[in-house]
């Protein structure tokens, strides 16, 4: 394995392969040029497919994923992009409008009714939402949810992604402690032609707490490169004294505008870069969302020509700046991703993220910009370490398939992500990987679904490396997080476990899951190793049509002999309850 800062022979110069692979990327650039000559083809026209209309995005956490995704892999919903979310509730109303004749055709059965439910059921919320597909340019405001979660803790939780582990993932970073904590908040957008303006805000407690003793302070420090001595205080590591968390923060806020198919942005949006459910190792709901520009391909594009080998494409861009780094603080990131689907049952997604600059290392300016979207071939030390650093660069590669003769049933899919590397393709042996399967309906009883997924952070089979590659870089020792946390797969560093999930549709909008949840990181990378294990159960119940209870409860035992000797139970109960009024104002 080879670190940055080494060139071995075979690397001075990237291979032909290489170089086609992150031409990938680079092709969204031309696509956003030949997009306005270029035609979204699709099998039915919307009478309002080419209009200029803004649209909000559907927050991560909404119903509307699980029911969208299951209807994908019931063989419906061919023009969905699994490996870029969010989706657009105007580019959902235009995946359901292609989807409506498969329905019709299909013959009476069993899948066939799970499918007509969930569609009626999100056309019935998108069209709720959108004001239906053709509202032209009038404007529009709308009061999106209103909620508050009551979220109980006994024992000592995790919320350590980037080293010991965390009891609650994939939760926007939120404080969680022992005791009793809180969220409440509340969404909503304003629409007008092609912009849109959205807001979603909440108001956090949780309480005091006791951090990390000095002597594991100190030696997480010290293994990640970063001195305690003059980095006291670190949004990666628990302090030694937490204190009681009381504030009010935006969870996503953002103004776009509707462009040739594209939503140009600004602001705090959700990410999820990947076709898994458990983590997405580019981008996730991990960590709090940074302040970022955008560039979305919301519609799926047809290239004439290269389409007809590709299929559509769909690519997206953000550039933002990182929060809670100490060495070097506040650096920046860029990512891009480009997804095509040469088949409705087959989707290929590429995807590059650079981490740089940083006050005391490298300026942030249109040259060191250009460097670090340019670069993908290692580097020397000399440069590493100077002010021509291309910075911490990282790829990812997925793909989701419906597996042929079980179209409607099966699903499989993989998410992977490599260190310095132009895609993890190129390189399976230095790549950190997730795959899935998921099954839709199980024979006999169509209402259950079941889904597995293992993953893979520890690439150390012939030596120790000590957490310092998978998401880490030496001149970003604080690696891939944000305000603490690790805003891509939770799995961390050096690990290896899996989640699996057993659902029961109670309705398309309403369903009791069964999860569990492994995680296991390397002894050489946390002294004396660390085993996290949970079992979790879920309710989701709507009273009426606009009130509905999220209830989870869940038991996690771990064991970590640096942190606490013995193993430990934290006991998990979280109830949230979410009012969706109907009601919208036009004018």
């Amino acid at each position: 394995m080879m670190r940055r800062g080494t060139v071995s022979p075979a690397s001075k110069h990237p291979a032909r392969n290489e170089r086609l692979l992150y031409a990938l990327l680079t092709i969204a650039v031309t696509l956003f040029a030949a997009s306005g000559r270029a035609t979204a083809q699709t099998g039915i026209q919307s009478p309002c497919q080419s209009s200029v209309m803004g649209s909000s995005f559907v927050p991560m956490d909404s119903w509307v994923y699980p029911a969208l995704t299951r209807l994908y892999s019931l063989g419906y919903l061919d023009t969905a992009f699994l490996g870029l979310r969010p989706w657009t509730r105007l580019s959902i109303v235009h995946m359901l409008e292609e989807t409506a004749p498969n329905l019709e055709d299909a013959k009476s059965s069993s899948s066939n009714d799970e499918a007509q439910e969930l569609y009626d059921r999100l056309q019935e919320e998108l069209q709720a939402g959108s004001g239906g597909p053709c509202r032209g340019h009038a404007a529009q405001l709308q009061y999106e949810s209103a909620y508050t979660v009551a979220r109980g803790i006994s024992g000592t939780p995790l919320h350590d992604s980037y080293h010991l582990g965390e009891t609650v993932t994939n939760d926007y970073g939120r404080p969680t402690e022992g005791g009793f904590n809180s969220y409440s908040g509340g969404s909503g957008y304003a629409t007008a032609g092609p912009f849109t303006l959205y807001l979603r805000g909440e108001f956090q407690f949780a309480p005091s707490a006791t951090g990390y003793s000095t002597n594991l302070f100190d030696a997480l420090s010290t293994q990640d490169g970063v001195p305690p001595a003059t980095n006291p205080v670190q949004a990666t590591i628990p302090g030694l004294a937490i204190g009681t968390e009381v504030r009010g923060r935006v969870m996503e806020g953002y103004v776009s505008a509707h462009a040739l198919g594209h939503e140009i942005s600004f602001g705090k949006m959700d990410e999820w870069w990947g076709p898994a459910q458990g983590g997405a190792f580019a981008y996730s709901t991990n960590a709090e969302n940074i302040y970022s520009f955008q560039i979305n391909r919301v519609e799926p594009l047809w290239v004439p020509g290269l389409s007809h080998i590709t299929g559509k494409f769909r690519y997206q861009f953000l550039v933002g700046s990182l929060k809670g780094h100490t060495r070097f603080r506040d650096p920046w990131v860029h990512a891009e991703k480009i997804s095509f689907k040469p088949t409705p049952n087959v989707e290929i997604g590429f995807e590059r993220t650079v981490i740089w600059g940083g006050k005391g290392h490298v300026p942030i300016t249109l040259h060191s910009f250009l460097k670090s979207f340019f670069s993908f071939q290692n580097v020397s030390a000399a440069e590493k370490f100077s002010r021509g650093d291309p910075g911490a660069r990282f790829g990812a590669f997925d793909a989701s398939y419906r597996l042929p003769y079980l179209r409607n049933w099966l699903t499989f899919y993989i998410d992977s992500e490599a260190h310095d590397d132009v895609s993890p393709a190129s390189a399976p042996r230095r790549a950190d990987i997730r795959p899935g399967l998921y099954l839709s309906h199980v024979p006999g009883v169509p209402k259950l679904d079941l889904r597995v997924e293992g993953v893979n952070t520890d690439q150390s089979t012939s030596r120790s490396i000590k957490g310092t590659f998978t998401y880490y870089e030496t001149e970003v020792p604080q690696g891939y997080t944000n305000n603490g946390q690790i805003f891509g797969d939770w799995m961390g560093r050096e690990a290896k476990g899996g989640q699996a999930w057993a659902t029961w549709h109670i309705s398309a909008n309403e369903w009791i899951q069964a999860s569990w949840r492994r995680q296991k990181a390397a002894k050489d990378f946390i002294a004396g190793g660390t085993t996290i294990q949970d079992f979790s159960a879920q309710l989701v119940k709507r009273f009426g049509h606009d009130l509905e209870l999220n209830a989870i409860f869940s038991h996690e035992n771990y064991l970590i002999p640096i942190y606490q000797s013995g193993r430990q139970g934290v006991n998990n109960a979280t109830v949230q309850l979410t009012w969706y009024p109907e009601r919208r104002v036009s004018f």
